[in-house]
């Protein structure tokens, strides 16, 4: 679709997290009975993907579904790369490789480093960027689609649609990040973390890139911007009702600094 080139971008801009630049090719999947739906950002560093109901897939979920191209063909590498907004139904499904997975800070700079540093097999990002051990620890959204169209052939020769191999990925509700214009974003921080933290001791605590705070149903990743005036949230839950309770006690202590 819009495969003629015009850096004003016409059509839409070129960020596919953005659901309204998806709308064309979500309608284009149902009407052509596609088995996938694949979009790229500007340069195709990033991409993305929808199933064959046009449903968007959280590209968190795509480095679970990696597992079954890399993990079929490679039996020494078990080391996966995450990032800390990385859904727990990641290193759930990967839990039957017995893979080795790493949990990082968000970004390109940061991701390719470690990914050579534990010398990992491959490894992905909430953006969609994944990452490759062959292709000298770097992102490549081209070969990421590859990848993955090679794995869906394999499920289409089983009967089995990208709808249901997602569904047996998926164990969560997730609100995906949420973004707060603020500017005492350090504070916001504090205040979300030491109110569940005085609460209640949490499971896990990472503070390497925000912070990372786990409870045995639920846990938020909450993390300012370098580069705007936002603080970015994401959290998940066994379910829609914990979910939103806990969305509506943070959104409220957020609230206070706005």
């Amino acid at each position: 679709m819009f495969s003629e080139l015009d850096g004003t971008f016409p059509n839409h801009d070129p960020n596919p997290l953005n659901f309204k630049n998806l709308v064309f090719l979500q309608k284009k999947v149902v009407q052509e009975s596609c088995d996938l739906g694949v979009i790229f950002d500007g340069d195709a560093d990033r991409v993305m993907f929808t199933d064959e109901k046009g449903n968007f897939i959280s590209p968190d979920l795509i480095i679970a579904l990696m597992g079954d191209y890399f993990f079929k063909r490679e039996n020494k590498n078990k080391k996966v790369l995450q990032d800390i907004r990385t859904s727990n139904s990641v290193k759930e499904y990967l839990s039957k490789y017995n893979a080795d997975v790493h949990m990082w800070k968000v970004g390109r700079a940061h991701a390719a480093l470690k990914l050579r540093e534990i010398d990992g097999l491959f490894g992905g990002e909430l953006a969609g960027h994944y990452y490759f051990k062959d292709f000298y620890y770097s992102d490549s959204g081209l070969l990421a689609a590859l990848i993955v169209l090679n794995i869906v052939s394999e499920y289409k020769k089983q009967g089995v649609a990208m709808s249901k191999v997602i569904a047996t990925i998926k164990n969560y509700e997730n609100s995906g990040e949420i973004n707060f214009e603020i500017q005492q974003k350090l504070e916001a921080m504090n205040a979300v973390k030491d109110y569940f933290m005085d609460k209640q001791k949490p499971e896990a605590f990472f503070d390497f890139d925000g912070y990372r705070i786990e409870y045995k149903d639920w846990w938020l990743s909450i993390r300012p911007s370098n580069t705007e005036p936002y603080l970015r949230l994401l959290v998940e839950a066994k379910n829609a009702t914990l979910l939103n309770t806990k969305l509506d006690e943070i959104t409220e202590i957020i609230d206070k600094f706005k």
